[in-house]
């Protein structure tokens, strides 16, 4: 099961969520969510766990629990959605354009 985990401090590490997720169970992966231009961490990561009892676990015991001194949010990671090209924002902000100039 991928769990998302938010509202964590910047300072929060991969070991830091390992150690906290693992006194639930056996911990696959840990991903921290970092800026793409920076580097930097962005508040959250996904965490995933094998056995779904032992995520259900760490959801339960570990959301809205203090981690480096931010209350911390965990739930089940939703899918990602797809994103398409379409949409607002398109060139002209969605206004026809009519003729040239009119006096």
């Amino acid at each position: 099961m991928n769990i998302y985990v938010g509202n964590m401090a910047f300072s929060t590490t991969e070991q830091d969520l390992n150690s906290a997720f693992a006194a639930y169970g056996k911990v696959g992966s840990v991903r921290l969510a970092t800026d793409r231009d920076t580097g930097r961490p962005r508040g959250f990561a996904f965490v995933e766990m094998n056995n779904d009892s032992e995520a259900q676990a760490a959801i339960s015991g570990l959301n809205g629990r203090s981690l480096d001194g931010r209350e911390i949010v965990v739930n089940e990671a939703k899918p990602r959605e797809e994103r398409s090209g379409s949409g607002s924002g398109g060139g002209n902000g969605g206004f026809k354009r009519q003729g040239g100039f009119r006096r």
